[in-house]
């Protein structure tokens, strides 16, 4: 069975618009709701408007009630992961065990060097994400932590309270790179979440399969997840869109409400012809 969200990126959008999107997206029966991480705009203006994003998920957790919530997705750079199992976990709790953990490598290079931020090549990049997915996954589960990877340690380390959900929020993991990051996905991921046309997604996702046989997993207990641009204008090509994607395997999908002038307007629209038909 498929799944339904709806993603606003808090960029060049005002505090007033995403919450009332959030409210939307709770009232109107989305699954899942979304925001991004980035410290400035992207695909636009650096100099914009951007709110930060797990600061946003404690404010959704507590203006919502139903719909699970995330980021599509976290920049694993941004933050230690010890950090970010920590805040992830008081989101789980804020919002009643709702949260939705999205990890990523990141990519946005401009937003680290203006603030001399280390923006390592995209191999560590990776590198970084698989171990900072297997720390957070023992900080949720484990009582007491050791871990000596490449890029992280932890000596005895304690976190408590545990994620409310057991034993931890679903991961997911973005990203497209079909030698490491789909390796990742494969070792730590519950979903994967990719940009692409229908035909590009179809085949990274049999090379997906590829790398969950290599390493002895079930290709069918990682769900499959795209976002789609969402035109206010073309409602059904939305629905045909999203059609298109879950008879190719896609079926955590996510309405992405891009950069315009009425982005309320736009989640509206979407919550009265896109649900509806969709189902």
């Amino acid at each position: 069975m498929s799944s339904l969200g709806l993603k606003l990126s808090p960029q060049n959008c005002t505090i007033e618009d995403l919450r009332a999107v959030w409210r939307i997206a709770d009232e109107a029966g989305f699954d899942h709701l979304w925001a991004f991480d980035h410290l400035n705009p992207i695909f636009a203006d650096v100099d914009g408007d951007v709110f930060e994003g797990m600061t946003l998920l404690g404010a959704m957790a507590e203006a919502t009630s139903r719909v699970r919530i995330g980021l599509m997705v976290a920049g694993n750079t941004s933050r230690h992961p010890g950090l970010l199992a920590k805040m992830a976990t008081t989101i789980d709790h804020l919002s009643g065990g709702r949260l939705e953990f999205g990890l990523g490598a990141s990519g946005a290079e401009v937003e680290h060097t203006m603030l001399g931020i280390p923006f390592p090549p995209p191999g560590e990049r990776v590198g970084r994400l698989g171990e900072a997915l297997a720390v957070c996954r023992k900080l949720w589960t484990e009582d007491h932590v050791d871990f000596a990877g490449r890029y992280y340690t932890l000596e005895d380390a304690v976190q408590n309270p545990k994620p409310l959900q057991h034993p931890h929020p679903r991961i997911w993991v973005g990203g497209a790179g079909e030698r490491l990051t789909l390796r990742v996905v494969a070792e730590h991921a519950d979903v994967w979440n990719v940009i692409g046309s229908v035909e590009d997604v179809a085949r990274k996702s049999a090379v997906l399969d590829q790398h969950c046989a290599d390493i002895g997993r079930d290709p069918t207990t990682i769900e499959r997840s795209v976002q789609p641009r969402f035109e206010p204008a073309d409602p059904g090509a939305m629905v045909d869109t999203l059609r298109a994607y879950v008879d190719a395997g896609f079926t955590e999908n996510v309405v992405y409400i891009p950069p315009i002038d009425d982005p309320v307007r736009a989640a509206e629209i979407a919550a009265e012809q896109v649900i509806p038909a969709f189902r």
